[in-house]
C-alpha cells in the first residue's frame, strides 16, 4: 500500500527523502530538518543566480517535491542576480539557514556535490558555465582538485 494513494507523490517522497539521506551524510547533521534548509536555502541562491532557460534546465532534473521548493518565492523579475563575489553568495544561503548552525561554504560544496552525483553531467557543466568564477570555486571539481593537487 502507498503513504499517499498516488504513485507520482509516493515517488518524489522517496527520492526527496533519499537526497536528504545523503545530504544528511555529507553535512553530518542528524536532522532532517537541517538538510532539508541546506539544499533549499543553497538551490535558492543558485537559481537566483542562473538565466532563465538554465533555471528551467536544472528544476526539469529535480525530483518533483524539490522542484517546488527550488521554485518557492521565486520571482525571474531582475535574474539573474548580478552578484559576483562568493561572500555575497555564501550570505544569501546563510539568511535561509542560520537557524541550523551549518557553514553556509559546507552548504553550498555539500548541495553542489549532491547535484553532480544526481543531475547530468551535461547540465553540470552548463550551470557552472554560467556562474562568476568565485561562485564557481565552491564546485565540486575544486573540491577534488583542492583534495589532490597536481603531482609535479
Amino acid at each position: 500500500m502507498s503513504g499517499t494513494g498516488l504513485e507520482v507523490f509516493d515517488s518524489t517522497i522517496q527520492k526527496t527523502n533519499s537526497w536528504l539521506k545523503d545530504l544528511m551524510e555529507m553535512l553530518d547533521c542528524e536532522h532532517r530538518r537541517e538538510a532539508y534548509l541546506a539544499l533549499r536555502s543553497t538551490l535558492h541562491a543558485l537559481r537566483d543566480r542562473l538565466t532563465i532557460e538554465e533555471t528551467a534546465h536544472l528544476a526539469a532534473q529535480l525530483p518533483m517535491l524539490i522542484r517546488g521548493f527550488y521554485y518557492e518565492g521565486w520571482n525571474p523579475t531582475g535574474k539573474p542576480l548580478r552578484e559576483r563575489h562568493r561572500d555575497e553568495f555564501l550570505a544569501s544561503i546563510y539568511q535561509e539557514l542560520k537557524p541550523t548552525g551549518i557553514e553556509p561554504e559546507d552548504a553550498a560544496r555539500a548541495v553542489f556535490l549532491l547535484l553532480a552525483t544526481r543531475i547530468s553531467e551535461g547540465e553540470m557543466e552548463d550551470i557552472e558555465q554560467v556562474l562568476p568564477r568565485e561562485i564557481r570555486d565552491l564546485w565540486p571539481a575544486t573540491i577534488v582538485i583542492h583534495a589532490h593537487p597536481p603531482q609535479p
